[in-house]
């Protein structure tokens, strides 16, 4: 019985988003019921001793109107406020990260 949870809770989908010293994540899981939820997972490389801490929320689909509207206000709040200028990261062969900017294009 186990296994069969443990294969209920697999990424039904995910997305990478790497952002200079940060990578996002965003998987898709399934409940035990076959309803999914939206973990967000901020991972950071800590500077001391190179272990990368994660940090993660859990997103159900009941809640999704209701955070994107925080959400957005939130970042109108700041684009309203204060300049964004949203960075591009390129990643070379060597894995160094070089960050260029970019014009505001910050849109959900």
């Amino acid at each position: 019985m186990a296994e069969f949870d443990n294969k209920e809770r697999e990424e039904v989908f995910s997305k990478k988003v790497r952002a200079g010293k940060r990578t996002y994540f965003f998987d898709v899981k399934a409940t035990r019921s076959g309803d999914y939820y939206l973990t967000l997972t901020e991972s950071k490389k800590r500077l001391e001793d190179g272990v990368f801490v994660k940090h993660k929320i859990f997103l159900y689909k009941e809640d999704f109107e209701k955070f994107a509207e925080g959400l957005n206000e939130t970042v109108d709040y700041i684009k309203n406020h204060q300049d964004v200028v949203e960075k591009r990261y390129e990643y070379s062969d060597n894995h160094e990260v070089t960050g260029t900017k970019t014009p505001d294009e910050f849109t959900f």
